[in-house]
């Protein structure tokens, strides 16, 4: 008898869990910070989420998915060189592709004129401030996570990194201060200051 983990859906099928679980999750951090940036009375902008859902399941999922699994084929193994190796590819490549795809990504289902507009502005900042969570991420995944659970794992990684990304393409200037300063302010406004609009 196999096991479940031989008989899993995800080791049947790997393409389509881990971009079906990548999607959903990046679709999820969306409607999160939603949820925390929402007014009373303000409706949840459903549209905006179903833009994210598209951008992640048809190229983010899929971009990971092969981009992981040829890392691995690149660089095989888990010895300390081919870990960082795969590491500082993929914020040297796999980053930035993934920062430019998700702001133009949205900017065009959005149907802004100007497509590069966000990038221009946000991309440097999204960029650096993804320096201080990925690496980390990664290295953990190339060490701990078997291949075909990597885009998976990345995802679910991915649900806090999409709550500050769906952010700053929204409200933010893609730095972590923006951020912050956003969330400390809603705590102040939560303890009975009026909110700033």
């Amino acid at each position: 008898r196999e096991s479940w983990g031989k008989a899993s859906g995800v080791r049947r099928f790997p393409w389509l869990c881990n971009v079906l679980l990548y999607g959903s999750l990046f679709s999820a951090g969306d409607a999160t910070q939603q949820l925390l940036r929402r007014r009373p009375g303000q409706e949840p902008d459903w549209a905006q989420t179903r833009h994210v859902a598209l951008v992640a399941l048809s190229f983010h999922g899929n971009f990971n998915y092969v981009w992981l699994r040829g890392l691995e084929r690149a660089l095989p193994g888990r010895a300390p060189g081919a870990v960082l190796a795969k590491v500082l590819c993929d914020q040297l490549v796999g980053a930035p592709v993934a920062i430019l795809a998700f702001y133009t990504g949205m900017s065009i289902l959005q149907g802004k004129e100007n497509i590069f507009s966000d990038c221009k502005k946000k991309f440097w900042n999204t960029y650096k401030t993804g320096l201080m969570y990925w690496p980390f991420v990664q290295l953990s995944n190339f060490v701990l996570v078997p291949v075909y659970l990597r885009t998976a794992y990345t995802g679910l990684c991915g649900f806090l990194w999409a709550i500050f990304i769906c952010f700053s393409q929204q409200s933010g200037d893609g730095t972590a201060k923006s951020a912050f300063l956003w969330f400390r302010r809603e705590e102040v406004n939560a303890d009975g200051e009026p909110s700033e609009k």
